[in-house]
Order: structure tokens, then sequence, then C-alpha cells
């Protein structure tokens, strides 16, 4: 079960976390509903505003998983709060690559996963997430942000809410060795939800600022995401920050 801790104000609950990382037991769930200087993928900041939203970071210590395929880890998690959110949002949530979590083309959750390793072991994984909740304007320069309350015009109980989504968290990160049946059955789950795999082709860019278009065709369990060029039918091999999203007009 996960073990809470609330601070009433915090910088960054990964921060906290990666400095007691020691002391805290699997499934401490360090949270705050004053983050000040949250951190996103790619050294981006993470705006909430006060007493509105989830910011919460989740220990998970000797997840059992081999480093080579740690994004297990992160499907596991997207998974969790996707499907969390998909109770008040029916239609419309899905996992964007590798794990931001989206409603139709705006962003309601970011993701920071920051491994530790001993060996050729994972020691813990620190989970940082950001869930936009009853926030109802945004001033930061993030291009697509969108709360619950936005889509829905409710209200919503971030207790709850916190207690819900760390459960999944919890009970989707319990990974026994060997086991491949279930991460097969985990990454078909995680492929079911995400973001533009629909058989369709989608523009992408490059870093050199270079535009294809491709369809999504799977993810390797080091997070390697696949996509066929067109017309070409090539397939290249992207980890994180070597392709982005075309989005209306934006590179996300």
């Amino acid at each position: 079960m996960p073990h809470y801790i609330h601070l009433a104000e915090a910088k960054s609950t990964n921060t906290y976390v990666a400095e007691q990382a020691l002391h805290l037991p699997h499934g401490a769930v360090v949270y705050t509903y004053r983050q000040t200087q949250g951190r996103g993928q790619k050294g981006n900041s993470w705006e909430s505003e006060p007493e509105k939203n989830l910011a919460f970071s989740f220990l998970l210590k000797n997840p059992g998983i081999a480093p080579s395929r740690q994004f297990y880890i992160s499907e596991a998690v997207s998974i969790a709060v996707a499907e969390m959110l998909s109770q008040m949002v029916p239609d419309g949530i899905r996992i964007k690559w590798p794990n931001d979590i989206y409603f139709h083309d705006q962003k309601i959750c970011g993701i920071l996963i920051e491994n530790t390793l001993c060996g050729n072991a994972i020691a813990h994984a620190i989970i940082g997430i950001g869930i936009n909740v009853n926030q109802e304007r945004f001033v930061s320069d993030a291009p697509n942000p969108v709360s619950l309350k936005n889509i829905t015009g409710k209200d919503y109980d971030l207790d709850a809410l916190l207690h819900d989504v760390n459960d999944r968290i919890e009970q989707l990160t319990r990974f026994t060795p060997g086991d491949e049946a279930a991460l097969e059955a985990l990454h078909h789950r995680y492929l079911s939800l995400l973001y533009r795999a629909d058989g369709k082709a989608h523009r992408w860019q490059l870093p050199t600022g270079e535009n294809f278009v491709g369809t999504i065709e799977d993810v390797l369990p080091d997070g390697l995401l696949l996509i066929r060029h067109e017309p070409t039918g090539e397939i290249g091999k992207y980890y994180f920050k070597e392709v982005k999203h075309v989005i209306n007009q934006h590179i996300l």
C-alpha cells in the first residue's frame, strides 16, 4: 500500500524524494498542493496553481525490471494515470509517447521518471507526476495545457484522486521477474491508449527541422518509437527527443 507524506510546500517532490530515498520505504508518495519549481521533461518547468492540482512523487524500490527494459515502468505509470482520468473523461484521454497524458491535442498530465541504477539492476525509480485538476487559467508559455475542470466544468477532490491514482500505480508496478505474459499484456494496454497510434499517418519533426509523415508501428521495451515513413515504408527508430509530434502547427 502507498505510504503518504504531505509537504505543506515544496520546490519539487522529485528532488525531495531523491534526497531522502535511502530513508523512505517502497511505495512512499510525497505530495504537496503547493509545488513552486516542478520539473518536467527536457528541463521544462511545470506550472501548478496552489491548491488546485496534483503534484507528487512515488518511490518504486527494486522494481524487478532490467535497466534495458525500464520503459515498462513508464508504461505502467502512464496507464495508471490515463485509466484514472478516463473515469471522469470517458473519451479523449490518451498517452502521448513516451508518457505525457493528453486530452485530444491538449496536455493534462506530465510524468518524469528518474531511475537510479545499482550494478545491472534498478535500485529505485522516482516517479514524478503533475496532473492539472481544478486550475482554470494557465499563464506559462506552455502551448496546450488543459485541466479536468476545463474539460468537465466540475471541481474534484484532490485527496480522492491522489489515492486513486497511486493505488493504480502500486498495482501496475508489481512486476514479477520472468512473467513475460504480464509484460506483454501491459504493453498492449499501453498501445491501446497511445496518442495517434490509430493506424493513420501523422506529421512528425526531426531535430534538424525536417518534417515527415509516418505511422506509429510499435514501442520497444527500451522506449524506442517505431514509425513507418510514408510513402517509402521505411521503419525509423527514435529515442525520446529524436522525433516530435506536429500538433496544430506546434512541435510537441
